[in-house]
């Protein structure tokens, strides 16, 4: 599910009392309900002396009385679906979200019928079957939510009334160039796309142009292969653009620089090479969230990206980045802020929004961070060949819970001031060539759950503190170390123990409809 949605509506809808049901629509949902399996008796109310307009599930018109909209929404319902709908002529809002309709196969006649809603959510089920093409939607600014199925076949075409559809979490397979690049007489209305977690393959196709009010872009966990079409700079609107887990390769398209409202690129985990654009900074100022992680960059970190000062999520590890880490870095006031919010990343469309969510791994533990987005800021910059000292200045960004500068070629000293990192969580900078002694202002970091400092050249006595001393051994593996949590004596550092698992993080949509 991607969107949180204001409630809107065509009619005036009430769940007033002194409506009265209709009474060949109360039958109608009585014979729906017949054919549904309810083992929590959720539809207990739903009786045939019953007035179906005071049922909870339903709302009804204030101007006529008919049946406007069925929430059966988490009500652990089965079975399968009467077509007595049909008679429910006036119907607009559908939810049948977080059911348990297991192998059951969409009928033909639902399809027809849905043309006719506003809203559709049958998500999070158990649904089979193919999706045919859905392009006689009426209503001007339609939602459908087909996520988390087992829906296989092509990607259907759309309505141009369509503003949102999510896809996700099915099994839908081949290309999506007949859907990108259909003929329509008139440019599409889509402002959010889903097509996460599918079997699509092939290129993804250079006709974006016909897709002028697109915001949102959900790509990730399929098999695209080729390039990043050009024609992706043509959607000035984008916010969110995710395309991690495929098989993209080349160059981040020059193009790319149109879209300037982007607050969020996630390009990890494919085959894309060359440069990391210093354009990015300029042109993508505003972006919150920019991960590059598992790719084939191989230049250096261009400082230009500092200019990018809300970023709090920063992510271009595993790639093969060479140079120093710039000490333009303190730059980055959203990360230096200790300011906490209790905003949400979002994204508005014309009917609602949708936000970011980050799962935050931090010594193998998944932290949900799906309601609190706006206080995860870390940066990540592990597995690269990155040289020099770590810039004194990275001790600036006093908000950052999560920094991972592990398996580089970093060589100095750990800066003296890092205990006024006060919010860290989370440090790996492990497998280095760090040299001298562990700052004793390490001692203030009261948060800190990992402190990864393994396969270094550190020595000395490890500062005392509550946080340090209960940290396993396996942080200071391959150290000159000594000192609790290991032994007194110098060299302790030096045995064969399994390291504590690494700070990562891992980035999806979420969403309520």
């Amino acid at each position: 599910m991607l969107l949180c949605l204001q409630y809107f509506s065509l009619c005036f809808c009430t769940r007033s009392h002194n409506n009265t049901c209709i009474q060949s629509e109360r039958q109608a949902l009585l014979r729906f309900k017949q054919d549904l399996k309810d083992p929590s008796n959720q539809l207990a109310a739903w009786t045939k002396d019953g007035d179906c307009c005071k049922w909870e599930e339903i709302v009804c018109s204030s101007v006529n009385d008919h049946v406007m909209e069925l929430h059966l929404r988490s009500s652990k319902l089965g079975g399968k679906l009467n077509p007595s709908l049909l008679e429910l002529q006036h119907l607009s809002y559908l939810d049948l979200s977080d059911n348990d309709f297991t192998e059951t196969q969409i009928p033909t006649w639902f399809w027809n019928f849905s043309s006719n809603l506003y809203y559709l959510n049958i998500s999070y089920n158990h649904f089979q079957g193919q999706i045919p093409d859905l392009l006689t939607m009426i209503h001007p600014s339609a939602v459908i939510d087909l996520s988390s199925n087992n829906f296989n076949g092509p990607l259907p075409l759309i309505s141009s009334n369509v503003i949102a559809i999510d896809l996700s979490m099915n099994f839908l397979s081949g290309s999506i160039s007949h859907f990108v690049c259909q003929k329509v007489n008139e440019p599409m209305k889509l402002e959010i796309l889903n097509l996460g977690h599918n079997l699509l393959s092939g290129e993804i196709p250079d006709c974006w142009e016909k897709w002028p009010r697109l915001v949102g872009i959900k790509f990730c966990d399929n098999n695209f292969s080729g390039k990043i079409p050009s024609s992706i700079g043509s959607l000035t609107s984008l916010q969110s653009l995710h395309m991690r887990n495929n098989s993209v390769v080349g160059e981040i398209p020059y193009s790319l620089k149109n879209c300037s409202e982007l607050l969020t690129v996630d390009f990890g985990i494919n085959q894309l090479y060359g440069d990391i654009p210093p354009w990015m900074g300029e042109s993508l100022s505003k972006l919150t969230i920019l991960s590059l992680h598992t790719n084939k960059f191989n230049r250096t970190i261009p400082k230009e990206l500092c200019g990018i000062l809300s970023l709090q999520i920063l992510d271009l590890s595993h790639n093969s980045l060479w140079g120093g880490i710039p000490s333009c870095i303190s730059n980055f006031s959203a990360m230096a802020s200790r300011v906490i919010s209790d905003n949400k990343i979002f994204y508005k469309t014309s009917k609602g929004s949708f936000f970011e969510d980050i799962l935050l791994v931090m010594k193998g533990r998944v932290v949900d961070y799906s309601t609190t987005l706006k206080l995860v800021k870390t940066m990540d910059l592990s597995d690269n060949n990155l040289t020099g000292e770590i810039p004194e200045e990275v001790t600036s960004l006093v908000g950052l819970q999560s920094l991972n500068f592990e398996h580089n070629l970093l060589v100095g000293s750990i800066p003296d001031s890092i205990g006024a990192m006060g919010s860290l969580e989370c440090v790996d900078l492990s497998t280095n060539e760090l040299s001298g002694e562990i700052p004793t202002s390490v001692s203030h970091l009261s948060f800190v759950s990992l402190l990864n400092l393994s396969y270094n050249k550190i020595a000395g006595k490890i500062p005392t503190s509550t946080q340090l001393q209960s940290l396993s051994a396996s942080n200071f593996l391959g150290t000159e170390l000594f000192g609790p949590p290991l032994s007194e004596s110098p060299k302790g550092g030096r045995f064969s123990s399994s390291v504590e698992k690494r700070c990562t993080i891992n980035m999806k949509w979420t969403g309520y409809l």
